[in-house]
């Protein structure tokens, strides 16, 4: 395993910039439509467009982060059940073939789910940006 760590920011960082864009009467509602539809703010909505565009960080909706909780929730579960069976292992305790196969399927359950919400994500935004649907 690298050295790289995981850091989420406990408390959201302050947003200090500002940035202007002009946009038609028609092209607002458009924007104020879309963002209602992904259950965002417009500006939420329009700060998420421009850091996916730029290639920051994809727009995840309110139903993409509640499966992304219950996803890491499930890795989270699988850690501990892992760690307890490496624990009995380094102490020299037995542990039934059954139960690291239970643990293998769980893992690769888990990255197929994980695999298949990347995909959709990633597909749903290039159909975006195509303006499919």
């Amino acid at each position: 395993m690298d050295d790289a760590t995981f850091n989420a920011p406990l408390e959201p960082a302050k947003k200090d910039r500002t940035v202007h864009v002009r946009v038609t009467a028609d092209e607002h509602a458009g924007i104020e439509k879309a963002a209602e539809g992904a259950g965002m703010t417009v500006s939420s909505f329009f700060r998420s467009l421009l850091l996916e565009g730029a290639g920051v960080r994809p727009i995840l909706t309110h139903d993409d982060r509640l499966v992304m909780a219950a996803l890491l929730e499930d890795m989270r579960m699988i850690g501990v059940n892992l760690n307890q069976v490496a624990r009995a292992l380094n102490s020299g305790r037995g542990v039934h073939p059954s139960e690291l196969d239970i643990n293998l399927e769980n893992v690769q359950r888990i990255q197929a789910a994980v695999m298949s919400e990347l995909r959709t994500l990633t597909r749903r935004a290039g159909y975006q940006r195509r303006g499919e649907k």
